[in-house]
Parts: C-alpha cells; structure tokens; sequence
C-alpha cells in the first residue's frame, strides 16, 4: 500500500485548523498541525514532510519567517502559503522566499486539494536527489547507506555524522552547502558548539579524501563549505 502524502499544516486558527485536518485526513493525506511558527518549526526538523501549508499571521513565529527557516534546511519541500491578505506585495515577498503557491482566505476546499496535487505533482522528481544513497566522488565510491568510503579497494568506516555531512556534501558538490542547513538537518541545532563539531567533522572529511589531490572540501566565508570533485 502506497504511504500517505504527509502535509505539515502551520494554522494558529484552531476551528480552521481542525477543519483543515479533517479534510485533509479524509483526502488520504496525513496532517500535522502546528498551532503557531515555532511549533511547526520544531515540527519540520524532527519528521519529514512532502508539503507544508503554513499560514502567514500568525503568533510567535510568522509564516514568512518559518518559510525562510524552513529553506534552510530543505529547498525543495513545497510551500503554500494560506493568508487572509491579499496584497501583492505578501504575494511577492513569498515567493521570493521560496513559496510554490499562494491561496487566499477565504477559499474553497475543493480549490485548495486542487493547488496541493498540482504543487506536489510538479515537485515530484525535485526530491529525487535527495534520496540518492551511493555517491561517486574522484576515485571514492561512497555508500551512505552501509557507511563506508572506498578508494581503490580500501575502505574507510565512517560514523553516523560523518556519512551524514558527506552525503549532503555530495549532494550539493560543486554548489555551497550553508552552514545553517548542515546543522539543522544533522544537529537539529545552530549553536556555537555544534558548528564547532561540524568543523571537526569537516576536518575528518578532509583527511578521508586526500588520496584524490583533485577533490577539496573548501570554507565558503560566512557561508559554508563546497564539496569540489569531477
């Protein structure tokens, strides 16, 4: 049996959300409702969703502002923004954030099912990267899923959080991978300590490569690292 659609739906209206889920539920998808930004944020980092519906009033944390948070760490999930304004400068700036769609209240259910399919069925292949498992990197061969990184027959063991880093390195290779999407997804966390210990790892990963003189992992300032490879 296919898995259901998992939606995070951002609504500090409690009658609407309840509505909202409820309809969803009966649509075959499954709902998690968050009452206001910081809730669904936190929401966000510990489970994984194929689309958030976040509203953009609301207490806390506005939706504009967990839209950005959320890019950081995944910029493919979809984002559709539900608002009762309806001005176009709201439009713009969510878009520019990184929204797929923006509906209006008030609005229809039936309209709402409509966007959510047609969002999620031309961001279908966007994640398909993301669930690639075995990398290769020079004359590494790199199997996230066993963890191991392999180099003329020699393999190196890696931990959890070294295949972790890796695995987003080379995802993004030859584009910056941000410090703040690193973190969040690996250490659910942006403190000063954590981004210590992912230098550490960093450093690791560097020591790992180095049979290959033509891969580097390099410090983006301000910004984050580069995973540089053929």
């Amino acid at each position: 049996m296919k898995d259901k659609a998992k939606i995070l739906l951002v609504e500090d209206d409690t009658n609407l959300g309840t509505i909202l889920t409820e309809f969803l539920a009966v649509k075959k998808f499954d709902v998690t409702h968050s009452l206001n930004g910081e809730d669904g944020f936190n929401q966000f980092k510990n489970y994984k969703f194929d689309l958030c519906l976040i509203d953009v009033m609301m207490p806390k944390m506005d939706g504009f502002t967990l839209a950005k948070k959320i890019r950081m760490i995944n910029k493919n999930v979809p984002i559709l923004f539900v608002t009762a304004k309806s001005m176009l400068d709201d439009k713009i700036e969510g878009f520019k954030i990184g929204a797929d769609d923006y509906v209006t209240k008030p609005f229809s259910m039936e309209e709402l099912i409509l966007r959510i399919n047609a969002i999620m069925k031309r961001t279908k292949s966007s994640n398909a990267e993301d669930d690639r498992s075995e990398f290769k990197i020079g004359e590494y061969e790199f199997d996230f899923n066993k963890r191991v990184l392999a180099h003329n027959g020699i393999e190196q063991r890696l931990t959890q959080k070294e295949s972790d880093l890796l695995r987003l390195l080379c995802i993004n290779k030859n584009r910056i991978l941000e410090r703040s999407e690193a973190l969040i997804r690996i250490w659910k966390d942006e403190s000063y300590f954590t981004g210590r210990s992912m230098d550490v790892y960093i450093t690791k990963l560097r020591n790992y490569l180095k049979l290959d003189k033509s891969i580097e992992i390099i410090n983006v300032h301000g910004t984050g690292f580069k995973l540089i490879s053929k």
